[in-house]
């Protein structure tokens, strides 16, 4: 198991963990009132969105990466099938908070829609923060892995915006693994094959904006869910803090808004640059699936 892709998987889960009680807190000074500065996992509060999880767990994005991870290694492969089937299974008695996109899909599947045609009209990042698994398995496999990345996506994201993303950030992640910089493989998979497209234009952004504060450059460019705000706002994580994982995921919980689902891609790009050493020991020890996520990847291979 190669080091820097473990640390991929492991980076991006724990970015979702770490968001969890403050996840969608728009105010930055609610987040400090109510927690200080979150450097470990927190307890949600009982206003939380996800006030009946615990520290350590995930927000419903970790949990179904999770369940991706797990259709991954018992499968052999990607099957959007067995994905989706273990997805229904998983918000059928959900006990945690159902984001619209989610309630759309699965009220789609229990109609009898195909995951071909199961996605909401929702444009989040969300849908493309799960790559990860995706990338871990497939890392040796680019266009197969983008295939599986842009069916996840729309398996709950109808959006273009969010299949390309999961696109954009599994190339990039590619790269990295392969020894190249985060900003440097941003910049590169835009040339590639995004020049002239927004795409192209939230990463000059996010990378424009590496000097200004966290805060106020995710607060520009807008604390919510929707691709056009929290692309660019992931981007600025990777760019500013290339070389150390761990601000970059407080950073981006004390920004507020949808924190985890650009601490999902910002721990994934930065874990694959950085390796297991760029990670605190206590973040992985304190993660509630921990355990089970290395097994799965010893599984998967």
């Amino acid at each position: 198991m190669s080091d820097k892709a473990r640390a991929m998987v492991l980076g991006s889960f724990i970015g979702d963990s770490l968001a969890l009680g403050a996840h969608w807190i728009h105010s930055t000074e609610r987040i400090v009132r109510e927690y200080g500065r979150i450097e470990s996992f927190v307890q949600p509060t009982r206003n939380s969105y996800h006030k009946n999880k615990k520290a350590g767990e995930f927000t419903h994005y970790g949990d179904q990466t999770f369940v991706l991870l797990k259709s991954l290694a018992e499968c052999g492969r990607f099957d959007l099938d067995d994905f989706s089937a273990r997805w229904q299974d998983l918000f059928s008695e959900y006990n945690g908070y159902m984001d619209k996109a989610t309630r759309s899909t699965f009220k789609n599947l229990v109609l009898g829609k195909s995951p071909l045609e199961s996605g909401s009209q929702s444009d989040d990042l969300s849908g493309a923060s799960r790559i990860a698994p995706l990338v871990y398995a497939l890392r040796h496999d680019p266009e197969g892995l983008v295939n599986a990345c842009r069916l996840q996506a729309s398996m709950t994201h109808g959006s273009a915006f969010t299949i390309e993303a999961g696109e954009f950030f599994a190339r990039v992640c590619l790269k990295v693994l392969a020894g190249a910089s985060p900003v440097s493989s941003m910049n590169e998979v835009v040339q590639e094959r995004f020049r002239n497209t927004r795409i192209s234009d939230w990463v000059n952004e996010g990378i424009a904006s590496r000097d200004q504060e966290s805060v106020e450059a995710i607060v520009g460019f807008g604390q919510g869910s929707p691709t056009t705000e929290a692309f660019p706002s992931t981007v600025h994580l990777i760019a500013r803090y290339e070389h150390d994982l761990r601000e970059a995921l407080i950073q981006s919980v004390m920004a507020g808004g949808d924190s985890a689902a650009r601490g999902m891609i910002a721990g994934m790009v930065l874990g694959a640059h950085l390796g297991m050493n760029g990670i605190p020991e206590d973040w992985v020890s304190g993660l509630a699936a921990g355990k089970d996520i290395l097994a799965f990847l010893t599984k998967i291979g």
